[in-house]
């Protein structure tokens, strides 16, 4: 099991390592409805593009709506982008989700049993305006608000803010709410809604530019999806949305031999994450902290006891979401309680 944390490790800059740096955009993928997937994740999706392991890529993604909800909801016609129109009119194969995903990436050399690590380096706003909506029969107590509702949102790159309403602004934080791989071919076409063991619409808010995300691969190539972008969130995202809107990331690529993933896992410059999925909220919570503890027992030799000890006294267990079916819970241990590493000498 050791050697299952060594790259996570060494990635890091724990084992005397360099940490990552940006590396050159080698690759630019645009949405398009050639590119598109629009609510599926599949591992029989063919590849719109081919990379090398290290290879980034800028990647363009859409707001997950149409045209005419975004129109009707006060959006000027020319701010609506012409991409997603074409993707609105053109694309038939679709379903059963409602996410407008990029990809599938094929990366070269990753196999069934690797990791394929996602780093992700620079995430910018592609247009000036978020939303968020609520519907009768979704978000975390529709109970309470039977009917639909949707808001525009003007967002301030320059200020770093969403102007939610006036008074009140909302910090910029922008992230992909989805980024997943393939499922197992056995698994056919999934709904692009929940999360599993391909990562996907894990709707993480801690996933911003300077963090990694660590994905089990489950085909060849292990095929990388990405989309429903977000330019801020809170935890649970109870309504069912945050501040939906398009973005461009520069995503960088790494095939991890030496990691063996049960689920996805991530990293800040300054936490480690652990992840726990289920319908259960209590069970996504006891899977997160166990991928926790197993994290370590497994680098830093500590015994079950104290590693389970370690996560109640300086871990945070946060609820990630509540609303895409599948719950997510997750862990974050910060890095500063380990001190100065000695191997780093």
């Amino acid at each position: 099991m050791k050697t299952l944390f060594l790259g996570l490790l060494l990635t890091a800059g724990l084992l005397g390592a360099p940490t990552a740096r940006a590396q050159k955009v080698q690759h630019e993928l645009q949405i398009t409805p050639a590119t598109a997937a629009w609510g599926y994740y599949d591992a029989a999706a063919p590849p719109v593009l081919r990379i090398k392991s290290g290879d980034v890529v800028r990647v363009h993604t859409l707001i997950t709506s149409n045209p005419a909800r975004l129109e009707g909801a006060g959006v000027a016609p020319a701010q609506v982008e012409q991409s997603l129109r074409d993707i609105t009119t053109q694309v038939t194969n679709k379903g059963p989700g409602g996410h407008i995903l990029t990809g599938p990436i094929f990366v070269e050399g990753a196999e069934p049993g690797d990791v394929l690590e996602v780093r992700i380096q620079r995430i910018k706003l592609a247009i000036p305006y978020a939303y968020n909506a609520f519907g009768p029969k979704s978000g975390f107590i529709p109970e309470d608000f039977p009917y639909a509702k949707m808001r525009i949102i003007p967002l301030d790159e320059k200020q770093g803010v969403a102007h939610f309403a006036p008074g009140i602004d909302v910090p910029l934080r922008p992230f992909f709410g989805s980024m997943g791989v393939a499922p197992p071919v056995a698994a056919g076409r999934i709904n692009s809604a929940p999360p599993g063991i391909h990562g996907g619409n894990l709707d993480n808010k801690e996933l911003v530019v300077g963090t990694t995300l660590y994905l089990p691969v489950h085909v060849p190539g292990a095929l990388f999806f990405v989309g429903d972008g977000h330019a801020g969130q809170g935890n649970g995202e109870v309504d069912i949305t945050a501040l939906e809107t398009s973005l461009v990331g520069d995503l960088q690529f790494i095939v991890r031999k030496d990691l063996h993933l049960k689920l996805p896992r991530a990293e800040t410059p300054t936490a480690y994450i652990s992840m726990g999925l289920n319908e259960d909220l209590t069970l996504a919570a006891k899977d997160a902290v166990r991928e926790m503890i197993d994290f370590l027992v497994a680098t830093r030799g500590l015994s079950r006891d104290d590693a389970y000890m370690l996560v109640s006294v300086a871990g945070d267990l946060d609820v990630t979401q509540v609303v895409d079916g599948t719950r997510g819970a997750h862990v974050m241990l910060p890095k500063s309680i380990f001190g100065k590493e000695k191997a780093a000498k």
